[in-house]
């Protein structure tokens, strides 16, 4: 079953000081959330895609990983204590049930569905239900890197259009990139985890689903995308980039220095580096015309 990007998360050591970055970077920013398992988090999200900003508030209630049970506490416990930045990618579901089945058959995940719910607010302040179901999927060279597949039991109730009006004119996530020393080692899994056919692309391979694109690159094509020197981990994937589509990037440009952020001019690209944006890289691009 073909999957389009649902969400990314952001993982930091400081929730509001990486909301305050993202404001600072022209996004429209929610309020803080609690999990009973101990994480909390904060929503940029977009048209099409949300950005999960998220800490681990409340480690006491974090749960051990067992058989068949991913513990996203615990995974964001341990990658937070290597390092910030882009920690999962979660692409969307139309049923997680089927996709575990299947992602279990493809030999990328042995994981029970994930299920929870909690409280949203709407723009107005009314009181809405949010549920979820999760369907873990593992890369094996890729321990510090998570994927799953999401579930929106309510998508009217958590997509929404006053929150999708951003500073800095950021209309839609146009792809994710991630880095790997042998794109093309990788090029199975993404097949299995995404459901489209990866392309051969110039340093990578890469999957154009329905809602964005999943680029896998090889460290020189990252450089020559993002103007500066990346490495890989070893022999896994890492999760760099996000790239949004903007309606006016002069006017996101001049946002970002008004604001005190050291952009960069990339070509006709603007770039936000790891330094600025709490171990990720944020790409900022003109909208295509439809």
């Amino acid at each position: 079953m073909p999957h389009g990007l649902d969400h990314v998360v952001h993982a930091a050591r400081d929730l509001d000081a990486a909301a305050d970055f993202y404001v600072r970077a022209g996004f429209a920013v929610g309020g803080r959330n609690r999990h009973p398992w101990g994480t909390h988090n904060r929503i940029v999200q977009l048209t099409n895609c949300y950005i999960e900003i998220l800490e681990v508030a409340e480690p006491e209630k974090i749960l051990p990983h067992r058989p068949r049970l991913f513990s996203f506490g615990a995974f964001s416990r341990d990658f937070l204590a290597r390092r910030e930045g882009f920690s999962m990618l979660l692409l969307n579901s139309r049923d997680a049930a089927t996709d575990a089945r299947a992602f279990e058959a493809a030999g990328i995940g042995a994981f029970e569905v994930f299920d929870f719910a909690r409280e949203g607010k709407r723009a107005d302040g009314r009181t809405v239900k949010l549920a979820f179901s999760l369907a873990f999927a593992a890369e094996p060279h890729s321990p510090d890197l998570g994927f799953a597949a999401c579930q929106h039991h309510f998508p009217e109730n958590f997509w929404n259009p006053s929150f999708q009006n951003h500073p800095n004119a950021a209309q839609r996530i146009a792809g994710v990139v991630m880095i790997a020393n042998d794109p093309a080692s990788h090029r199975g899994f993404l097949e299995a985890y995404s459901g489209v056919k990866p392309v051969r692309t110039e340093g990578g391979v890469a999957a154009r689903t329905e809602n964005g694109v999943i680029d896998i690159l090889n460290p020189s094509a990252a450089r020559d995308l993002l103007g500066f020197p990346v490495e890989a981990g070893g022999a896994g994937i890492m999760l760099n980039a996000l790239r949004f589509a903007v309606a006016d990037p002069s006017r996101t440009e001049a946002l970002h220095r008004q604001n005190g952020l050291a952009v960069r001019r990339h070509g006709e690209k603007l770039v936000l580096p790891p330094k600025e944006a709490f171990g990720a890289t944020l790409i900022f691009e003109a909208a295509k015309e439809s």
